[in-house]
Parts: structure tokens; sequence; C-alpha cells
């Protein structure tokens, strides 16, 4: 099929390829209003200092190149650290709650920064700036007895979104229409190809391999 004949076939079926993708770009918009709760994200970020030896010379910030240089290296590793069972159960406790299950978490480290920041996801805003909050608190304290860090220095404190970040609802109503407009000219070829009838002239020519040697027009109302 080529692609001019694709065109005339939804041409032929013009109300099936407009009303489908509209209809399932409307229930999926009704659904995800009605269906899926709002979702909120807070994020803090952290700053990994690692434990400087007793000879080393410090500069004036109290930071040489050395404890740099380990710092980024255990950046990594805090960053493991935070997804851990310990540091989730320690902070479940702390906030009188069964488990952090509902809460999703993004961490993220850059290799030539020793930032951290963490994202906390779930449907309470201020659940989650608390979540985000006691995490990065313990987490220092676990990474201090577990591994060569000074501490973990928090830089900007979760607060409370005031915006939902999720769920996209725009993109999920704009894929439901795709995907109606994929099933409409799916159906609509469908149908063509399990369409038996000698529709023209060409195609008798085709079946049969028999010239056309003549035609009966049309005539309207049967006269």
């Amino acid at each position: 099929m080529t692609l001019l004949e694709l065109l005339q076939l939804m041409r032929k079926h013009l109300k099936l390829v407009i009303i489908l993708p509209i209809l399932c770009a409307l229930a999926m918009g009704v659904a995800s209003y009605a269906l899926m709760a709002n979702t909120y994200t807070a994020s803090t970020s952290m700053y990994v200092l690692a434990k400087q030896s007793s000879g080393s010379n410090d500069n004036s910030n109290g930071v040489n190149y050395q404890s740099l240089n380990a710092s980024q290296m255990l950046a990594n590793d805090v960053s493991t650290l935070l997804k851990s069972d310990r540091v989730a159960a320690d902070t479940a406790d702390d906030l009188h709650m069964t488990s952090l299950k509902g809460y999703s978490m993004k961490v993220t480290s850059e290799t030539t920064s020793r930032v951290i920041t963490l994202e906390v996801t779930g449907s309470d805003p201020d659940t989650a700036a608390a979540v985000a909050n006691k995490m990065a608190s313990n987490v220092s304290k676990v990474a201090q007895e577990v591994m060569d860090v000074q501490s973990v220095n928090v830089i900007d404190q979760a607060v409370s979104p005031s915006n939902p970040s999720g769920p996209n609802r725009l993109m999920y109503t704009v894929v439901a229409f795709l995907a109606g407009l994929f099933v409409a000219i799916a159906l609509v070829v469908l149908a063509d190809m399990l369409n038996t009838k000698v529709r023209n002239a060409d195609e008798i020519e085709e079946m049969l391999g028999l010239p056309v040697i003549g035609r009966m027009p049309a005539v309207k109302g049967g006269k």
C-alpha cells in the first residue's frame, strides 16, 4: 500500500481517524485527574568533606588539595549509602513511620563535584520534605561511622513544595491521542485488507489478467 492509498483510506474513514484519538485523549485526561494522585518532590543538597591526615598542610579554609580529591571519590559512595536500607530504616524510625514505602528517592552526584542532590517524591509535600532532610542527617551519621568521611554538610534544606511535580498528565494525554490515532489507522488498513469486494476495473484486470473492454457509467437515480 502506497502512502497515497493510505491517505485516501484515511480520508474515506475520516470520522474514525478523528473521533477515536480524541476519545482516547479525553479518556486518559479524565483518568489522570480522577485516578492519579498528585505527587510532590522535595530536594536537598549535601557537601561531602573527607577526613584530613594530621600531617597534611591545610590552607586557610582547612581543605587542601588531597582532601578535595578524596571527597570527590567519596561522594559516589555517599550517594550509594543514601539508597541503603539502614538510612531508610533510620529515617522511618525517626519520623515515626513504618517504612518509606510510597516515597521514591533520586540521588544525583557528579563525578567532578562533591555536591550530592537528593530528591524525594511522595504524595504529601510536608512528609516528602521531612524525609529528605532526615535522610541527609542520617547519611552524615552513618558515613562518619563506616567511611573515611569527616562530615556530610547540608547546603540547602528541603522545603515543602507548593506545586505538584507529577503525574505528567499532558504527556499521558498526548500519548493516548497518538495511540488512538495509530489504532484508528490500523483498523482502517485491516478493514481494507479484509474487504474482498472488487471495487474498480483495475482490480478486475489484476485478478483475471484480462483487459477491460467497456465501462458502464453510474447514473444517478437509476435512469
